[in-house]
């Protein structure tokens, strides 16, 4: 059951998507099966799907995705110079190359993020410290690259497991007409 629960999209992407710009393309970084890469490609985004192991990818007929083998621990960062509309990234930490993400974005392009934080090791995997983001880490994020915070949760849930979580949605650049009535307070 875990498994199958693990393989739904994220609400906080599906919630957040709708935000990322058309133009442009869309990467899900360390996307595992797809899960969120099927979502956007679904959506009309052009998707590129990157991930150590792809198999699962490469199987998929879906108009729009692109599957790229890279191991992304590389200390030359495999996506260096690349562009993006928005990126997403969940249940995946790699600091080293934690700054990059925001560089990648291009002018109104979305950082969607959410990932174990620290407390998680009470519930179970991840416990290593070296994959939990420190309180506030992905605000710091956000803060320190000039980009404007949309959402951010630093919180316990139950699904798909009882797990400490940090949550960002946050945007490079200007507002104006990217955030759609339903996100307007």
């Amino acid at each position: 059951m875990l498994h199958s629960a693990i393989e739904q999209v994220s609400p906080w992407v599906k919630r957040y998507a709708a935000l990322i710009p058309k133009k442009g393309r869309v990467l899900d970084l360390a996307c595992g099966s797809g899960r969120h890469s099927k979502l956007l490609a679904q959506a009309d985004h052009s998707v590129l799907a990157v991930d150590k192991d792809i198999r699962e990818l490469e199987s998929l007929a879906i108009p729009g995705l692109i599957a790229q083998q890279a191991d992304l621990e590389l200390v030359d960062w495999p996506l260096l110079g690349e562009q993006f509309a928005g990126i997403v990234v969940t249940n995946y930490l790699f600091r080293p190359h934690l700054d990059q993400l925001p560089k990648m974005l291009i002018d109104g392009g979305v950082l969607i993020y959410e990932t174990f934080a620290q407390g998680n090791a009470q519930f179970g995997k991840p416990s290593n410290p070296n994959f939990l983001l420190k309180p506030g880490e992905l605000l710091d994020l956000a803060g320190q690259n000039g980009l404007k915070v949309i959402g951010y949760e630093d919180i316990y849930v139950d699904l798909p497991k009882p797990a400490m979580i940090q949550r960002l949605c946050a945007v490079k650049g200007d507002l104006n007409g990217l955030i759609p009535l339903q996100f307007q307070g």
